[in-house]
């Protein structure tokens, strides 16, 4: 609670009564874990003229690395993009094997966490509880469709009477499939079956875009498609959108940025998160 507290009063320093300050002048990090490798940050971006009097839809970024590497900056455009369309934007750092020397399972706990920690400071931030989008790309893609859908791997220091789901997903490439024939199961093995988000879609699953190059040597287009109509059987929204004849990591290269971020902002305008320009 004292920290609740002290956050707030800086935030609250920050905004004044009526209007923030521009989002260069705002806090722009904040730790949300300690684990026994070190504090874990995630950095927030703020609309221009975001009031006090208001809440906002936010975006939560997962950088891709296979769970090995990677840093926040591979989202810093979308983020940017986003911020700008009037939605808090948060870039999550988290265990990666090559810093920390973890697992994928650590992962998870992590982007478990930080969705955790987002939504119980929802006043903090000033953000609309309900209305909490999860992006990544590759293992960060996998990272956010596995907080939607999987219950186990929540770390020990977790507040679990706070949802770790998220109310929608933009994935970029994400590897969906951990199972026999899928991206990491040399190192998630059995465990696949908690994990995976293609085999634990349920009911109740978040709307959900996701975007692939027709030549992405990690996701074949059909399991793509497969995941697709396993959320629709459930009932849920799942808009798959092909590039053809491009590879894995593509959303970051060329005219691409603005062709998914075109189609990625159209997705939040039909779910009520964003206005149409």
């Amino acid at each position: 609670m004292i920290k609740e507290l002290f956050l707030s009063l800086v935030v609250l320093f920050c905004f004044g009564t009526v209007k923030a300050q521009h989002v260069e002048d705002m806090p722009d990090s904040v730790v949300y874990k300690n684990t026994p490798t070190g504090p874990l940050r995630m950095y927030v971006l703020y609309p221009h003229n975001i009031t006090i009097v208001k809440k906002y839809p936010c975006i939560v970024f997962f950088f891709g690395g296979g769970w090995i590497k990677g840093n926040t900056t591979q989202f810093q455009y979308q983020a940017n993009y986003f911020c700008k369309r009037g939605l808090v934007c948060f870039l999550v750092d988290y265990r990666v094997h090559s810093r920390q020397g973890t697992t994928p399972f650590e992962s998870l706990e992590d982007a478990k966490s930080a969705i955790r920690f987002i939504r119980k400071n929802s006043n903090v931030f000033h953000i609309y509880t309900d209305s909490i989008v999860a992006s990544g790309g590759s293992a960060g893609g996998q990272l956010a469709a596995a907080a939607a859908v999987i219950d186990k791997y929540n770390d020990s220091s977790d507040d679990t009477t706070m949802n770790a789901k998220p109310d929608a997903l933009i994935l970029f490439n994400p590897v969906i499939d951990n199972g026999p024939g899928g991206y990491g199961y040399d190192r998630i093995g059995e465990a696949y079956k908690n994990f995976s988000p293609l085999h634990n879609i349920k009911k109740g699953a978040p709307p959900t875009i996701i975007f692939l190059g027709t030549k992405d040597h990690l996701i074949p287009v059909p399991t793509m498609e497969y995941y697709k109509t396993e959320m629709e059987k459930v009932g849920s929204r799942c808009d798959l959108v092909l590039y053809n004849d491009v590879g894995h990591g593509f959303f970051n290269k060329g005219g691409f940025r603005e062709a998914t971020l075109f189609q990625a902002d159209q997705f939040l305008v039909s779910l009520g998160y964003l206005e149409d320009r």
